[in-house]
């Protein structure tokens, strides 16, 4: 890019032995198409919590007046874009809902370039790579999930327990092989519940 006493005279995108005034100011500016990983980058899931998130942006500067003359530094710029839109964009963590990353991506990437086009930069994509819980919650969402794994197999366990009690019970008082009121039955169906609980490594509610 070609300036004279700060104002814009031309941009040369053509290799060769050319002839350039002594008194213009010439800057290089990199105009090819780039792929830049971005440091985490603070962000938030739809509950509000505090997630990092490393995006891949892919752009290139397309007007390059815009670009040197319009801020002090593009490529900073573009950063503040990228955090802008994070901020702004709920992020869902790997595993959410189906479709939900590509909704993400195709928002991020919308917010991005429209916040950098008026300095002359193009974006063509803004895909999250990496997401992750912000350290200050890391541990306790990680109990949570161990939490509710816990849960689920201890609610399949008592669920595979009682059908089993169910069937044992069934089977003996068809064949006739025991008779029982009420009363009993409950009592065989709790020794049952206990013993099945127990052979498996479970506590009997």
């Amino acid at each position: 890019m070609l300036d004279l006493f700060g104002r814009y005279r031309g941009t040369v995108r053509r290799s060769g032995l050319l002839w350039v005034n002594p008194l213009l100011l010439r800057r290089r500016v990199d105009v090819r198409l780039r792929h830049w990983r971005s440091e985490p980058v603070p962000a938030a899931d739809a509950g509000g919590v505090p997630l990092r998130v490393v995006v891949l942006v892919v752009w290139r500067v397309r007007d390059t007046a815009r670009a040197t003359l319009g801020v002090d530094d593009h490529e900073a710029y573009l950063r503040e874009c990228v955090e802008a839109a994070l901020a702004r964009v709920p992020v869902e963590m790997p595993g959410g809902p189906r479709g939900a990353g590509d909704a993400v991506a195709e928002t991020l990437s919308r917010l991005v370039a429209t916040d950098a086009a008026p300095v002359g930069l193009e974006v063509f994509s803004v895909q999250p790579v990496r997401v992750e819980y912000a350290p200050e919650v890391a541990a306790a969402m990680h109990r949570r999930r161990i939490a509710a794994l816990d849960a689920q197999h201890r609610a399949s366990v008592l669920t595979s327990v009682v059908d089993s009690v169910e069937d044992t019970v069934t089977r003996l008082t068809v064949r006739g092989l025991v008779e029982l009121d009420d009363y009993e039955r409950k009592a065989l169906v709790k020794d049952l519940t206990v013993a099945f609980c127990a052979g498996r490594g479970e506590t009997a509610p």
